[in-house]
């Protein structure tokens, strides 16, 4: 429910701050007091749109922010998880208005965009005018309003899942065939493709691999006899290792007597003895490398023939040819056993459309029931109402070849206005008066199931009788039994039913220069002549508060 609505600086608002409470609350006042400011602030913060002249005169920018509280299991709270913003229980909706046109949304804080914040706002408040149209005009919010009335949103689920998979089983076959066609088109070219690449048998990374030891062969050739000269001064006949040995081992025996002048001799001997094996091992390895085998060098040679000429065949890096052989070969394999497949898939795909059309089937019929049911309860709100010559119908139209996600349905709400004349669709028969009694009548039906937690209406009374006002109240007050509601009215008789009352007044600043809209909550003594007013005009009577005082008793009898 809306807790607090805060404004600044949006037309004639500097500040305000109102605190809301359940049950009905009803803003009054004189025309032009500044109620319909108040509702383009308040739907400025649920996401409608920006206007730079709602800042007021003078200002830089305005700000409307709403607090409302909302149970983690709303349906908002997952709005807000579906976009990363923190759900803490209170959903703090701000909306910030710049001179130049601009506007910033925030949710607790938090920097979202416009389409985020009306959704939120959407699923935490319905506002409803005399001439609105928004919860009505849809046809699809109509099903989905039968839906909540008859409790059959798990029926739906269950159909949008059957939706998905057979969706799922149909794109899988439609996939299969098209590639069995394409397949078959080219059958021949591709058994002689993946023979010739199965033979070839290219593997990734071999290109490279026999480029490079090409290479080293042919380099190593160039340089064998220096290798070998190089090896053999270092480590055949010609070494200096065998005496530089015998030095060694001399001076050791005579560096027992004398070791401080044999030692640093001995060790330098020693590292040239290491140094020069480690050398004889280096030339003998890249001696190695470079003894190598012409028909090695010739095969290698073939080898990149074979496989630069297939890239050039079929028009794929070498490194490609892998990859390609393996689709040539399962593409062949899709030619022989994708009959057997097809008819796999085709069965796969006819179960998931009977599964589907059996549940939509079901919720077909579970929402033709629904929709005489809820025709018989609207039906009977709509008398006291001063509708009883009116008649309300939901149209539920099944066509299986138009399948979607929520069945075969198509629902929208009819009426009749008068005996005799021609029903239609609700929002192009029914006139502004008689199109807000229709909607009030639908919400009290579905005031628990299919409504946002906050219903604002604003002055659905206007030009109606006192009894019809008195019915408006009533309904509203039952509406307000089961979620938070909130009326802009004229009639005293709706007035006096309130849970809370709020007057809207402009009063003059700077001794008349400029003007300011101010709320007040009006207690007892007040709200008792706000009525009188309301039911008298501007010379307020005893009569009047008579009036007014034996509305007010009635509304609480």
């Amino acid at each position: 429910m809306l807790a607090r609505l805060s404004i600044r600086d949006i037309v004639l608002i500097e500040r305000l701050d109102i605190e809301f409470a359940t049950g009905l609350a009803v803003l009054t006042g004189e025309t032009g007091a500044g109620k319909s400011i108040l509702l383009d602030a308040f739907a400025l913060a649920l996401g409608g749109r920006g206007d730079a002249g709602l800042v007021r005169h003078g200002a830089e920018q305005g700000q409307v922010t709403a607090v409302f509280d909302v149970p983690r299991t709303h349906p908002a709270t997952k709005i807000l998880a579906e976009n990363g913003l923190e759900d803490t229980g209170e959903m703090i909706l701000r909306r910030v208005q710049l001179a130049d046109g601009r506007t910033r949304a925030f949710i607790n804080d938090q920097s979202i965009s416009v389409q985020t914040l009306k959704a939120v706002g959407a699923a935490l408040v319905e506002i409803h005018g005399q001439h609105d149209e928004r919860a009505l005009v849809d046809a699809a919010t109509h099903r989905r309003l039968l839906d909540a009335f008859a409790g059959l949103e798990k029926d739906v689920a269950a159909v949008e899942s059957l939706w998905d998979a057979r969706r799922t089983a149909n794109t899988a076959l439609e996939e299969h065939r098209a590639g069995m066609e394409r397949a078959a088109r080219e059958a021949d070219y591709l058994r002689h493709a993946s023979d010739e690449l199965k033979q070839l048998a290219p593997k990734d990374g071999e290109e490279t691999a026999l480029a490079g030891r090409r290479t080293t062969m042919m380099q190593g050739e160039k340089i064998a006899s220096d290798l070998r000269e190089a090896q053999e001064a270092v480590g055949g006949n010609h070494s200096p290792v065998a005496a530089l040995s015998a030095a060694v081992r001399r001076l050791e025996r005579r560096g027992v007597n004398s070791p401080a002048l044999v030692e640093p001799a001995v060790k330098a001997i020693d590292a040239a003895i290491n140094a020069l094996e480690e050398a004889d091992q280096h030339l003998q390895a890249a001696l190695a490398a470079t003894d190598f085998d012409p028909a090695e060098l010739e095969r290698i040679e073939e080898r990149l023939f074979a496989l630069r000429a297939a890239s050039r065949k079929y028009s794929t890096p070498v490194d490609g040819l892998a990859a390609l052989a393996a689709k040539y070969a399962a593409d062949v394999v899709l030619i022989d056993a994708g009959a057997t497949q097809l008819k796999r898939l085709e069965q796969a795909a006819i179960e998931a459309d009977a599964r589907y059309a059996a549940a939509a089937q079901k919720l077909s019929a579970a929402r033709q029931k629904s929709a005489e049911k809820l025709n018989k309860a609207v039906n009977a709100e709509l008398a006291p109402l001063k509708l009883e010559r009116a008649k309300f119908m939901t149209q539920v139209e099944t066509d299986e070849r138009a399948p979607g996600p929520q069945g075969f349905d198509r629902v929208e709400f009819w009426v009749q206005t008068n005996p005799g004349t021609k029903p239609g669709p609700l929002m192009k028969v029914a006139s502004g008066g008689e199109l807000s009694r229709f909607l009030l009548a639908l919400k009290v039906v579905l005031s628990d199931r299919g409504s946002a937690p906050t219903l604002v209406f604003d002055e659905i009374d206007t030009g109606v009788g006192g009894a019809v006002a008195d019915a408006i109240g009533a309904r509203l007050a039952r509406l307000a039994g089961k979620v938070q509601v909130m009326a802009v009215t004229h009639a005293p008789q709706v007035a006096a039913r309130a849970d809370q009352h709020l007057l809207i007044s402009k009063d003059a600043l700077d001794k008349g220069k400029r003007v300011a809209t101010r709320v007040n909550a009006l207690a007892a003594d007040h709200r008792r002549e706000e009525i009188a007013r309301m039911l008298a005009g501007a010379e307020i009577t005893a009569e009047a508060r008579a009036a007014a005082e034996r509305l007010l008793r009635a509304a609480t009898a």
